[in-house]
């Protein structure tokens, strides 16, 4: 075992398998020359060369339509976001060509390519540097969504997302790129689609993705002293979403709570309040909580965007309310 950051094991996570695989190249703004807008492909130029590591303009429709239509044809490209905002500008690529070509061919074509890049805010960068796109692309049939809370799961989640034959998302945090922890030496892969129980609980279920989880691992580490048992589930990937793994949680603490970067109307937490009440219903001892930003965009101002951002306080509050504990 020996401690990398998460930059590096994205990295490291492209390198291993561009080593497997010509037909994998990496293409994005800054990707090349400047090792990556978060140096998250340092040294990758020096080893793949300019074919296989891109720089291209600031062009996210062009390079994004490149990019599918080189997975169309038996590449498996890696396409950079310098940030999700970003992705924006090449979303009818994504939702329209990447996410549907299977079925319109029927079957003829596949698409298998990595859209990666950082999601949500990261301090004072502004609204439109601040947004939080998991269920925009969950919603749509033939993305998969990954969104990693860790170095050692972005490094498993990342290997898988390469090998995929369909396309996935890959969202990232610009405040997670300095996280170190311990990453085996041996290759290792994490499927996509199965939920991590980071904590096990017997009084309530937390659930929560990407960099907020290090609210939810907080909160339950403080719950604890408090006398109640908080199981964390860290749902590492959004679409498919294991639902499995949080009903089984839900049946044992008969509680739920559910912890989101995103603004409410319309997202991951409300199809997991759905499903839950679905499928879970008769197991329930309190209504669902949930916590989310307001639905506002972020403000830039520190102080208005403290304010903003969900708060340890709030997420263990709303825990003690599922209990019924003031």
């Amino acid at each position: 075992m020996a401690e990398y950051t998460f930059r590096e094991v994205i990295a490291q996570a492209m390198s291993e398998e561009m080593r497997k695989d010509e037909s994998i190249f990496l293409m994005g703004e800054e990707v090349a020359e400047y090792n990556g807008a978060y140096k998250a492909s340092k040294g990758m130029l020096d080893e793949f060369g300019p074919k296989r590591v891109i720089d291209t303009p600031i062009a996210e429709l062009g390079f994004t339509g490149i990019a599918v239509g080189a997975a169309m044809n038996g590449n498996r490209p890696i396409v950079e976001y310098m940030t999700f905002n970003f992705s924006l500008v090449g979303i009818d690529q994504i939702i329209n060509n990447a996410a549907k070509i299977r079925q319109m061919s029927g079957g003829q074509w596949n698409c298998p390519i990595v859209f990666r890049g950082p999601t949500a805010s990261a301090g004072q960068l502004g609204a439109t540097h601040s947004q939080a796109f998991e269920n925009w692309f969950a919603n749509v049939p033939g993305l998969k969504v990954v969104v990693p809370s860790n170095p050692y799961d972005a490094k498993g989640l990342l290997k898988s997302a390469i090998q995929d034959n369909d396309p996935v998302i890959f969202m990232e945090s610009e405040q997670m790129y300095g996280d170190k922890m311990e990453i085996p030496e041996e290759e290792y892969y994490l499927p996509i689609g199965k939920a991590d129980i980071k904590r096990e609980g017997t009084d309530v279920t937390l659930v929560s993705f990407g960099k907020i989880m290090k609210l939810a691992i907080q909160a339950a580490e403080d719950m604890a002293k408090e006398g109640i048992s908080v199981e964390v589930i860290d749902l590492r990937t959004v679409r498919p979403l294991d639902f499995d793994t949080v009903l089984a949680s839900v049946k044992k603490t008969n509680r739920l709570v559910i912890l989101e970067e995103a603004w409410p109307f319309a997202s991951i937490s409300s199809e997991i309040t759905y499903m839950v009440q679905q499928k879970a219903f008769d197991y329930l001892d309190a209504p669902i909580k949930r916590i989310t930003t307001p639905d506002a965009p972020a403000p830039y101002s520190a102080a208005l965007f403290a304010e903003w951002f969900p708060k340890l306080e709030k997420v263990k509050e709303e825990i003690k309310k599922a209990m019924y504990v003031k």
